[in-house]
């Protein structure tokens, strides 16, 4: 009987949290589609420097991708795409949000274009993979392209079509959404890949998708980038 009990409550929890990320994936699936009614937000340049947004995974992982790019002169950890003022990483965890953890590109254009950031960011990560990258699942993990302007929205909507001629059966799984807003993450974040490699999580996950990409792409790498 207990062990009849136990099962009945195993399922109706399982029920129960089927539903719920059933009901997120819907609530989702709504503020995206309403967000792609809005006009994006085009940063202005400062400087003669531009920015760029995208969400891939752990923000760890990306920012280290991206600061390992030329002409990227600095890549800041940070969560976008969701419903919530002044979000932090505690409340971007539990995936009621709406955002995100993305990464800020600040590049200049005259020497790595915004067409390369985005080969960059489909090239560094798995392109099929929904609702998260590698170990880490979760909406808080979707990857997300942010587009600023019709030509950037055009070089995305490009390069997805090609990726997903190339793989025929499979779809690129990534969002792509007007970019609205950049919350900055915590201070422990920044450069968190490059100031605690001894991290099992960067050990065992950043620092092999940081090598993978470098392989990857080394006519992109800046002078002593490769890990």
């Amino acid at each position: 009987m207990k062990k009849t009990f136990s099962l009945f409550i195993s399922l109706t929890l399982l029920m129960v949290a089927t539903g719920c990320s059933q009901s997120q994936k819907t609530d989702r699936t709504a503020q995206n589609e309403a967000q792609k009614t809005i006009t994006p937000v085009e940063v202005k340049s400062e400087d003669g420097l531009a920015r760029a947004y995208f969400a891939s995974g752990c923000f760890w992982c990306v920012e280290a991708i991206y600061e390992s790019v030329k002409g990227v002169k600095e890549s800041i950890s940070g969560y976008s795409g969701g419903h919530t003022e002044n979000p932090t990483y505690e409340d971007s965890n539990t995936g009621k949000t709406g955002h995100a953890e993305a990464v800020e590109i600040i590049y200049d254009p005259e020497v790595v274009s915004f067409a390369t950031l985005v080969d960059v960011y489909f090239g560094s990560q798995n392109v099929t993979q929904a609702n998260g990258q590698g170990p880490d699942n979760g909406s808080q993990y979707r990857s997300i392209i942010f587009y600023q302007n019709d030509d950037q929205k055009k070089i995305i909507d490009e390069k997805i079509a090609a990726l997903n001629k190339e793989m025929g059966d499979e779809e690129v799984a990534a969002e792509v959404l007007p970019f609205q807003k950049f919350w900055i993450g915590e201070d422990y974040h920044q450069d968190y890949e490059k100031k605690h490699p001894e991290n099992p999580y960067v050990r065992g996950v950043s620092i092999p998708r940081l090598k993978k990409f470098q392989e990857k792409f080394p006519h992109l790498l800046k002078d002593g980038a490769k890990h």
